[in-house]
């Protein structure tokens, strides 16, 4: 069985770590590694989009990244419990137009026994701003 350390029962000390291997992971922005982190029938929400399945979700990331230039995001820790974890989180990026944008907004992770994700559902806020307005480089 496929494992993603730290597994549950989080701590303070797993939870950070486990949202820190999320930003990095998502800072790739490569798809197929991200899409590891997940269980294989992982259910998501994202803004409107419902959808469930490994494929789905490197699909969901494929189409983002096309869209989402020079993609930076950090996260932080809000709350965790044995097996779930939410954070808050704020990433910028350009559209092909050259217009700047902050996403601001929540996630809920629900993890197996293994480690992997087996829920992801994210509310998210997009800001246009100005190219002198980035906080992330």
């Amino acid at each position: 069985m496929e494992t993603k350390p730290p597994l549950p029962p989080f701590t303070l000390e797993t939870a950070t770590k486990k949202v820190q291997m999320a930003e990095d992971a998502w800072n790739t922005k490569d798809p197929e590694k991200v899409a590891l982190a997940y269980t294989i029938d992982s259910q998501w929400r994202n803004r409107a989009e419902i959808f469930s399945g490994r494929e789905e979700i490197k699909a969901f990331l494929t189409r983002k990244w096309a869209k989402e230039l020079d993609y930076h995001l950090k996260k932080e820790l809000w709350c965790f419990s044995d097996d779930r974890i939410a954070v808050r989180f704020e990433y910028e990026w350009r559209d092909d137009s050259e217009q700047w944008y902050r996403a601001c907004g929540n996630e809920m992770w629900e993890f197996d026994q293994y480690g992997l994700m087996k829920r992801r559902f994210a509310s998210i806020n997009d800001i246009p701003i100005q190219e002198s307005e980035r906080k992330f480089r």
